[in-house]
């Protein structure tokens, strides 16, 4: 890697890691909240009065996760039918059309899901009206869906001999008003201060810098070129070019796409638009804010329980996994084609020097580079966000290889919102299990014993995408339909079909790019993908909360397996490792290993 690559790295870790802290413990207290806070609880009151919910109600784990299932399905209905109806709405300057049966229902199921896998344009698509009330509204809600689902599961552990796990209502109140408002209000300020745009303008017709802005001699009939009495040449004027630049509250929906992990973009770029991502300095605050509330819920976490160090544990397996692979994406993409040295088009210098053209600059912006561009997309794909600055299709096999693996590890490198952690606490009940297996004990964790019923829950929760992802591209890549939407043949259109399943069904939303993927066919065989991946899990995570939190605690004894420390941390990257990799093996082989094959054999 360059010293620019190094240097990137460390600070964004750096920044991270003091960020994440503070955070955390304001986010275990929101959720925590107690009666006495009179003036939130008098807010609160009023609003859960007026909305007829009792707030003090302790639910158990199936209202629980029958609430959190119809909010979400009201959700889905409300953004189906925005896009439905978009023609006759307001705050449509450009008069977008109604969005297709097939392409509104994909993209309800995306936004819901907090996947926000697009198969559109954003601006060419859909009216500012359907952007706001529809989608961002949506990159709130799903992300707060994540955040009350992790905060139930840890109430699983931190409770005892209770009932219930909390009030959904309650915690999906708090996670919106009290965590992502105030975030994406300060995010979205600063977005608008370096050039993101906020307006609810027409789209605007600008002369372009390639216009013609000098005169060229006019020809005549036989090709010469035509002069005056007076012998000059007869010349045509400077001509025009026009482009049309799309508008739109932008700053405001980048803001919580960022940081609830949600990855949709107003424009079709995405984070490589630079309305949406100008400079290099929105680009590194973007990438702070994707891992900042994954991060900071794993402080929460060791708060809710009592024992920090439980959360420093998760953060550090975490972030070990993270920084291997941003290594090995950067070092891949930096390291560069092997094809272009043979047709004399390479600009490879040396990895040492930090030259932003060093390595394979297909498909990236060149105010980012290739340190920046590949640290993102391992970034937005650890994290479940799906947000894109370059094109993942461009990388090389390896490079490329990296966001998917991220990807099929099930979204626990810092992850999603809330699904992140309540995905790495699943693997860390595994490892105590597997380690309560070798050693010959009764498996615990943070005093609870492991016993059937959770292994039964884990195994769904750690099985579901897989088959969801395996299955999805065994139907694709069978079917004339799904070949259909193929545009590079071979290993590579492989690997697009894959990472596209792997990307639904994780709930990521970022995409190879390479797929013709708004068809009828993959709009309905990624909306299910989409669906099932987020509440396949969901469910045996409350499932598995209710049945934690009827349990009495038990007291640490010189038996008890430390799931704290640098052996727990080692334990846990091996399971997730093993267990969440296994399946993909030969399908990875199949796709980004033979392409690398290919490539770097090619004469």
């Amino acid at each position: 890697m360059s010293n620019h690559a190094w240097l990137l790295l460390g600070l964004f870790m750096t920044i991270l890691l003091l960020l994440v802290r503070p955070l955390g413990i304001y986010i275990s207290r929101v959720m925590m909240m107690e009666r006495r806070q009179t003036l939130v609880s008098g807010f609160e009151d009023a609003v859960f009065r007026v909305c007829g919910v009792q707030r003090d109600e302790d639910m158990g784990w199936l209202k629980y996760a029958l609430a959190v299932l119809l909010f979400n399905a009201i959700g889905l209905l409300a953004v189906y039918a925005l896009q439905r109806l978009q023609v006759w709405l307001p705050l449509n300057p450009q008069e977008m059309a109604n969005v297709s049966a097939d392409s509104s229902f994909n993209t309800a199921v995306s936004f819901v899901t907090n996947t926000n896998w697009q198969g559109y344009g954003g601006e060419s698509t859909m009216g500012y009206l359907v952007q706001m009330l529809g989608l961002t509204v949506q990159n709130f809600l799903s992300a707060a869906t994540g955040i009350v689902v992790v905060t139930a599961f840890i109430r699983g552990f931190a409770r005892h001999s209770a009932a219930g796990i909390g009030n959904a209502w309650a915690d999906l109140f708090r996670a919106t008003t009290w965590i992502l408002l105030p975030l994406s209000l300060i995010f979205a300020l600063f977005l608008a201060s370096q050039g993101v745009i906020q307006n609810f303008a027409a789209y605007q017709d600008v002369t372009t810098l390639q216009a013609t802005n000098y005169e060229t001699p006019r020809l005549g009939t036989d090709g010469q070129a035509l002069k005056d009495e007076n012998g000059n040449p007869v010349t045509e004027p400077a001509s025009t070019a026009i482009q049309t630049l799309a508008m739109g509250p932008v700053a405001s929906q980048e803001a919580i796409k960022i940081l609830g992990t949600n990855g949709g973009g107003f424009f079709n770029a995405n984070s490589a638009h630079p309305f949406e991502n100008p400079t290099p300095l929105t680009n590194f605050v973007q990438m702070l804010s994707i891992f900042l509330i994954p991060g900071a819920l794993c402080i929460a976490f060791g708060c809710i329980v009592g024992d920090e160090r439980q959360g420093w544990t998760i953060l550090a397996a975490m972030a070990l996994l993270f920084v291997t692979f941003a290594i090995a994406a950067i070092g891949f993409e930096q390291q560069g084609n092997p094809l272009l040295a043979t047709v004399g088009a390479t600009d490879t210098t040396s990895v040492t020097t930090t030259a932003l053209t060093d390595g394979n600059m297909e498909g990236k912006e060149t105010r980012f580079g290739i340190a920046d561009s590949a640290l993102f997309a391992t970034i937005t794909t650890a994290a479940s966000c799906g947000a894109v600055n370059a094109m993942h299709d461009s990388f090389t096999p390896l490079g490329g290889a990296v966001p998917l693996v991220l990807i099929q590890l099930g979204e626990v490198v810092f992850g999603g919102v809330g699904s992140g952690l309540y995905g790495m606490l699943i693997f860390a009940v595994l490892a105590v299990f597997i380690a309560g297996l070798m050693i010959g004990r009764t498996p615990e964790y943070l005093g609870k014993k492991i016993e059937a019923h959770e292994m039964k829950m884990t195994s769904i929760a750690i099985l579901a995408t897989p088959l969801l992802v395996l299955v999805g591209t065994a139907i694709a890549v069978m079917s004339e339909a799904g070949r259909a939407g193929i545009a590079n043949p071979g290993a590579h259109g492989f690997a697009e079909i894959l990472y596209a399943l792997s990307s639904a069904a994780n709930n990521n939303g970022s995409a190879f790019a390479g797929l013709s993927a708004n068809t009828p066919f993959y709009n309905g065989l990624l909306a299910v993908a989409m669906w099932f991946g987020r509440f396949g899990v969901i469910i045996p995570v409350l499932a598995m909360a209710g049945s934690l939190a009827a349990k009495k605690r038990i007291f640490v004894t010189a038996g008890t397996l430390p799931t704290h420390g640098p052996l727990f941390v080692t334990l846990l990257i091996g399971v997730v490792l093993l267990v969440g990799l296994l399946n993909y093996v030969p399908a990875l082989a199949l796709g980004p290993v033979v392409e690398h094959l290919v490539l770097w054999s090619a004469p």
